[in-house]
């Protein structure tokens, strides 16, 4: 996926969950944020961001925050991202075939999964998950507790009770990370939700991603650990 027009700046503050204070050009522009989590380690003051300028004469704000740099580290942050890279993806025939037909936004039960997907007789439910917190080269999720999350997970071991296949997609929106591991200290009931869904038969996995100041497509797969 790629983005245009993106800008970068200086990060200055946070008033609350959807806007950010960002010196562009020496200006100081209050910009959206394409994350609602807390990303505290992210959103520093000083730190390097990278914004999205929109076309919209008619927005409130005039860019999207979508990237940070930690560190020599560049994340992108963009919550809306990880499910359009996923799909693209798997269009062009991973992991299910070059047959597979994708669909968005599929409600089953009492959630609506990200996308459903068919390859053959194969019917498959498949959840996304974004993540940008990382430590030392370990990737976590979540940064705040979830209990939609967890809702997610039972409803996902549900659908392979019911015949379906079921898998949980970790996008780690960086590179060159060592492994990823539920967030026991932050939310131990999504750690322990998680670990009796692969119990259950749902997959889980984890892949990276290639991420560059206007772009992020999916990589490599890391490892998880869930004990």
């Amino acid at each position: 996926m790629r983005y245009s027009k993106v800008e970068q700046g200086i990060f200055k503050k946070r008033p609350n969950r959807f806007i950010a204070h960002v010196e562009i050009n020496g200006k100081e522009e209050v910009c959206h944020v394409k994350n609602t989590g807390r990303c505290g380690e992210l959103l520093v003051p000083g730190a390097l961001v990278f914004l999205e300028k929109s076309d919209n004469p008619n927005r409130k704000t005039k860019y999207d925050l979508i990237g940070v740099k930690k560190g020599d580290r560049l994340i992108n942050m963009d919550s809306q991202i990880p499910n359009k890279v996923v799909e693209e993806w798997l269009k062009e025939g991973n992991l299910f075939g070059s047959e597979a037909k994708v669909r968005r936004e599929v409600v089953y039960g009492n959630s609506r999964f990200d996308l459903y997907i068919e390859s053959g007789e194969r019917k498959i439910f498949m959840e996304i998950k974004g993540v940008t917190l990382e430590e030392k080269g370990v990737v976590r999720f979540p940064d705040a507790p979830t209990q939609r999350g967890v809702k997610h997970i039972y409803e996902l071991i549900k659908c392979i009770k019911d015949g379906y296949e079921a898998y949980l997609m970790f996008v780690i929106q960086m590179e060159n990370v060592s492994y990823f591991e539920p967030n026991y200290e932050t939310h131990p009931e999504f750690a322990q939700a998680l670990k009796e869904a692969e119990k259950e038969g749902v997959h889980i996995l984890a892949y990276n991603c290639v991420v560059r100041k206007d772009l992020i497509n999916l990589a490599k797969p890391v490892r998880v650990y869930l004990e």
